[in-house]
């Protein structure tokens, strides 16, 4: 058994902070200390953490420059003495690397993470070149992460890790779709379904866009499940565009298999992407994808094998595709068939826990199982 200290820049309600308490979840069922710390104070999902009986943490930053954090999480890696520390997230990953250092961790117990291929902020691949000697290694969620890391951040490939994303792909194959009347749909309506966070880089204009030419006219709805900083954006935007009707924010939900089972087409046309969860649970759940051609997108969905894909930021392109899979019931459930075999024979949550353990174990020195 080992103390594992696993820390996070924030604990919103998103992609990676979900992760983390599955992993946090698993790593402690398998019989090892676990304790988390947030940068930020507790939030949302810091709160389902404890409730699954695990320590949380928080340094109390008040955003991204708040150096002070440093100093906090020093102290309580002083205090909990763990055997490794695992960070994940941009700023703590760099947090982690100085303060595990001002603690006597040894760098080769101090293991980072990122979970995208970084297009927006550059400086953080300076940052992630300048001090990623301060860790043993660092994790890529999929192949384009890992490559980008290399190419861009000047990472060199021996002190990088792939870990792919997994799903518990059982669970979303046998949820039972939601009833779609409850979201106001007649029999002949069709439902278009897109989950995450309202975020710029996720390209929720470039969809608006295509939902106004979209086959099917008012017959045609598009649910946006998520929430985040564009959701007053969004919902003007949607009013200007005349799609006030057809267009529908449901909020944060808990029931997000449900409503991906009852979806004729899953549209996901982010900017950028790791290996990201809400793809991943879409094809798991047997979902027709259309998605962006860009990394991380790419790394799960086969052009006309597994999905469609599409350039970023094309409207024209995504409205057509979303138009072929409406219109076409045979190629989409041939489509949704190999995506689902996908992710059942290469993004089991059960392999991504397995590489985990495997990634530990090198970290901790412990040899390999033969």
């Amino acid at each position: 058994m080992a103390r594992i200290l696993y820390v996070i820049t924030d604990l919103q309600v998103g992609g990676v902070p979900l992760h983390l308490r599955r992993l946090a979840a698993e790593t402690k069922a398998r019989g090892h200390d676990v304790a988390v710390v947030s940068l930020a104070p507790v939030g949302p999902v810091g709160e389902m953490i404890r409730s699954d009986g695990i320590e949380v943490d928080s340094c109390d930053g008040r955003g991204g420059w708040d150096a002070r954090v440093i100093f906090r999480l020093a102290k309580i890696i002083k205090k909990r003495k763990p055997d490794l520390l695992h960070a994940l997230l941009f700023h703590a990953n760099v947090a982690s690397r100085w303060a595990a250092r001002w603690a006597g961790l040894p760098k080769r117990r101090v293991i980072c993470e990122i979970q995208t291929v970084e297009v927006e902020r550059t400086w953080h691949l300076k940052v992630d070149r300048w001090t990623h000697r301060g860790c043993r290694f660092t994790i890529g969620n999929s192949p384009s992460v890992v490559e980008h890391l290399a190419t861009r951040a000047g990472i060199p490939r021996d002190r990088l890790r792939l870990v792919r994303g997994g799903v518990e792909d059982r669970r979303l194959r046998t949820t039972v779709p939601i009833d779609r009347a409850e979201l106001g749909l007649s029999e002949s309506d069709k439902m278009l379904l897109w989950v995450g966070r309202l975020d710029p880089v996720k390209g929720l204009d470039v969809l608006l866009g295509a939902m106004q030419g979209v086959y099917g006219g008012v017959g045609t709805h598009l649910f946006l499940a998520g929430d985040g900083p564009l959701r007053e954006t969004l919902t003007a935007r949607i009013a200007s565009l005349g799609l006030t009707h057809r267009v529908h924010l449901l909020g944060r939900r808990d029931d997000v298999a449900a409503l991906l089972k009852a979806a004729d087409v899953f549209v996901f046309p982010s900017r950028t992407e790791g290996l990201p969860n809400a793809l991943l649970e879409a094809m798991a759940a047997g979902c027709a994808i259309v998605t962006t051609d860009v990394p991380g997108c790419r790394d799960l969905i086969v052009e006309e094998g597994s999905g469609l894909l599409v350039p970023y930021g094309d409207v024209e392109a995504l409205r057509h595709a979303i138009d072929r899979l409406l219109t076409d019931e045979i190629k989409a459930k041939r489509l949704a068939r190999r995506a689902q075999l996908d992710v059942i024979n290469d993004f089991s949550i059960a392999k991504m826990f397995q590489a985990y353990e495997q990634a530990y174990q090198e970290a901790l020195g412990v040899p390999p199982a033969r």
